[in-house]
């Protein structure tokens, strides 16, 4: 087991519920713009949430932000060690950095100590595409081993000052790589792992190479708090990684949807019909299994195993029930009516 940390009111580690956590994309010093954005992340499942901090006026907007809130923030330092020392001042949950980027040991010093006066972890995030000179030379180039040698590099650097509330990420674009590397971190020490694909791709491809990478590691039992990189809108990482969660056996916090895929006793459109259902279980929270079938036939039985649901035949489906069949419903209406039942669960 790994160690715990605590990102404001979210335990992270040590036997914790795996969380979840995205990134804004909107300038951090526009507040009106962040929070609105966050509030919307945090009603999809956004259980942590961090915002870049290029320049003081980012740093400075920390404050304003946490007021009108209710997760946990994190702040992304490169760099400018002063950025961390006032995001930390301005009431920052936990500090994302790169020890080795932001200058020399007394400027790590400066940023360790703030962190321990006011008990904020500080996340190590090593990327294999920022990995240090000497160690792309030691190895050869990028692998697992070097983002591990990294790591513990940052880690002795921040041990050295009194500093152990810690929490590493060892990211890349190369899944097996990310794998390999997260696995061996896992061997070698106890702290606790923020788990990610770095720079995965669009809504498709990242989410794909995101189940993957992240979806193994869970499976594997490594993974202590995760975020999934996508190129659109955040609110999409958030429903990539709950989903992740849900196919790993992780979380049972919310509906899962089963459905068949198309043949040719299909009768009716099986694609629309699980996309409207899908879409509307977005909203629902209640822990159940939900199934669309597209034949009446073999339906009911094949989907026993959810709680509802509804299969469908020529301009009528069946809605059912644990398996059971509770009536025949015109086919306009099978999702009124399934949802109709779902409220009753």
């Amino acid at each position: 087991m790994t160690k715990q940390i605590k990102v404001g009111n979210v335990l992270v580690g040590g036997g914790a519920p795996v969380s979840i956590q995205s990134m804004c994309n909107t300038r951090t010093d526009d507040v009106d713009a962040t929070v609105e954005q966050i509030r919307r992340l945090t009603a999809a499942g956004c259980e942590i949430i961090r915002v870049a901090v290029p320049d003081m006026d980012a740093a400075r907007a920390v404050g304003a932000i946490k007021e009108r809130i209710d997760i946990p923030l994190v702040v992304d330092i490169h760099f400018d060690y002063k950025l961390a020392l006032e995001a930390i001042a301005a009431g920052a949950d936990k500090v994302r950095i790169n020890p080795g980027n932001i200058g020399g040991e007394d400027r790590v010093k400066a940023v360790a100590d703030a962190c321990r006066l006011r008990h904020i972890p500080i996340r190590i995030g090593v990327n294999g595409g920022s990995l240090e000179k000497g160690l792309l030379a030691k190895y050869g180039g990028v692998c697992p081993e070097a983002m591990v040698e990294s790591a513990f590099g940052h880690i002795r650097l921040l041990n050295k000052f009194d500093f152990d509330d810690i929490c590493v990420s060892l990211k890349s674009s190369n899944v097996p790589m990310t794998m390999k590397a997260y696995q061996l971190m896992r061997q070698e020490s106890d702290y606790p792992l923020h788990i990610g694909v770095t720079e995965a791709g669009t809504v498709r491809m990242g989410t794909l190479k995101s189940a993957v990478g992240i979806g193994g590691l869970l499976a594997m039992g490594i993974g202590d708090t995760m975020r999934v990189s996508l190129s659109a809108d955040p609110i999409e990482e958030v429903y990539a990684a709950r989903d992740i969660l849900k196919a790993a056996g992780i979380r049972k916090d919310g509906p899962e949807l089963v459905s068949c895929p198309t043949c040719g006793r299909t009768r009716i459109d099986l694609i629309g019909l699980a996309g409207q259902v899908e879409e509307r279980l977005k909203s629902v929270d209640k822990p159940i299994t939900v199934a669309v079938m597209g034949c009446v036939v073999n339906g009911p039985g094949e989907a026993s195993a959810a709680d509802c649901g509804i299969a469908g035949g020529v301009g009528e489906g069946l809605l059912f029930k644990k398996g059971q069949i509770i009536k025949k419903v015109p086919q306009d209406q099978l999702v009124d009516e399934l949802f109709a039942l779902i409220e009753t669960l």
